[in-house]
């Protein structure tokens, strides 16, 4: 009888001093909360650089000349890669959803007497669609055209120079010959990209236009590629750099965006370090029931006395405990993965506005971030939470068992 009965027992008794077991509640109901919410920063912070890396860095698997980088910090413009000679490759394989040929270029521009230094990007916009929606980013203007003098200019550059749909800017940078080029450009569009320093410091420009500049002769820097749903991004890089070496005769380097991007893979990391961080910050939480456990224990030591005369066992008291931390336990997750995950589901439709925060760091990651979360995710956080947080109580409640009834009973 004693058995059935622990249940209804241990639920009555938390309602004993009720404030205690709110405190503890509210400590177990923070801890949930809180790593809902970090878990969901930074699962949406993940997802935001894996999109950013993808539209506006490397694509899915990106091709470049083999000794690209090797020479990189050199700016090594003249070793491109024969996009004419690689395009029907990429056409023919299965995998393939889409590709761009890309050139980055460091460049001086000039205002005047003014100068300042930029990242120029020649893209074929007509090109873009599986990897950038251009159209939606204009601001201001229109897209450049191909064979034309034009530039698309991000906001915070255009506003940092003082500069307008119309105005005109020199640029100044080193060609594939190693030598030094300069060219002039009309601003025909002003944009609002989601990454901080692409509004900053980059411009765009038809990608025949920045050939001629480079001296380039037809060939391009990278090219970026974007697979079907479902593909092995690196089985498929090697091979479509297997395809290219046995069809043209050379080798590229071609590798998928994860084994590019270092930042992505300390993201990675330290969402590992965050899961221990979490169970810590749970027995964190949990000393707060400990202490709540053990005041009780010395309250009730009559009430063990007794119920221990009466013939419970000290396995008995133990649980009777463990099932009091139990409710407290299910009672705070629930109310703080439950607060947590509307909090994160809000801000996800909402976002994170990072713009001041981020201004001036160059990383993959937007202004604006939105947090995501998951039913299941949070099913998770609240299994984990009520677990540590029960288990919290195991070393007060075996304080209990082991108190002798003829001790409790002359407790006062």
């Amino acid at each position: 009888m004693m058995m059935k009965s622990l249940p209804k027992l241990a639920f009555r008794n938390i309602f004993r001093n009720l404030r205690r077991s709110i405190l503890s509640a509210v400590a177990i109901a923070v801890s949930a909360m809180s790593i809902v919410m970090l878990f969901g920063l930074l699962d949406g912070m993940e997802a935001d650089m894996a999109n950013n890396l993808k539209s506006y860095y490397t694509g899915e698997v990106l091709i470049r000349n083999s000794d690209f980088e090797k020479y990189e910090r050199y700016n090594p413009i003249h070793l491109g890669v024969d996009w004419q000679a690689i395009e029907p490759i990429l056409k023919e394989n299965a995998h393939v959803r889409a590709a761009a040929a890309r050139i980055n270029f460091p460049s001086s521009m000039y205002i005047g007497d003014d100068t300042h230094v930029v990242m120029g990007v020649g893209v074929d916009f007509a090109n873009e669609e599986a990897f950038i929606d251009f159209p939606s980013l204009v601001q201001e203007g229109r897209l450049p055209e191909m064979g034309k003098n034009e530039i698309l200019m991000g906001f915070a550059l255009a506003k940092d120079m003082h500069l307008g749909l119309g105005d005109k800017v020199t640029l100044l940078s080193n060609t594939a010959t190693r030598g030094s080029n300069a060219i002039t450009f009309q601003i025909v569009g002003i944009a609002g990209f989601p990454v901080a320093s692409l509004n900053a410091n980059t411009i765009w420009a038809p990608i025949d236009r920045v050939q001629y500049f480079l001296r380039m002769d037809g060939l391009t820097q990278e090219i970026l590629v974007q697979l079907t749903k479902g593909s092995d991004e690196k089985l498929v890089a090697r091979q479509i750099g297997s395809e290219i070496e046995e069809k043209t005769g050379v080798v590229t380097d071609t590798r998928s965006w994860k084994e590019l991007n270092q930042m992505y893979g300390m993201l990675q990391i330290a969402k590992i370090a965050y899961y221990f961080i979490a169970m810590f910050f749970f027995i964190l939480g949990s000393t707060v029931i400990i202490n709540t456990t053990m005041m009780v224990i010395f309250e009730r030591m009559r009430e063990i006395g007794t119920l221990s005369a009466l013939g419970m066992q000290g396995s008995e008291l133990t649980r009777l405990f463990l099932l009091e931390g139990l409710f407290i336990s299910i009672i705070g997750s629930c109310i703080g993965v439950l607060i947590g995950y509307l909090g994160t589901y809000y801000m996800g439709k909402v976002g994170l506005d990072f713009t001041e925060a981020l201004s001036g760091i160059d990383m993959e990651i937007s202004s604006i971030l939105y947090p995501k979360t998951s039913v299941t995710k949070a099913l998770i956080i609240w299994a984990y939470a009520t677990v540590i947080s029960t288990l919290s109580t195991f070393i007060p409640s075996r304080h209990a068992s082991k108190i002798q009834p003829v001790e409790a009973l002359r407790y006062v």
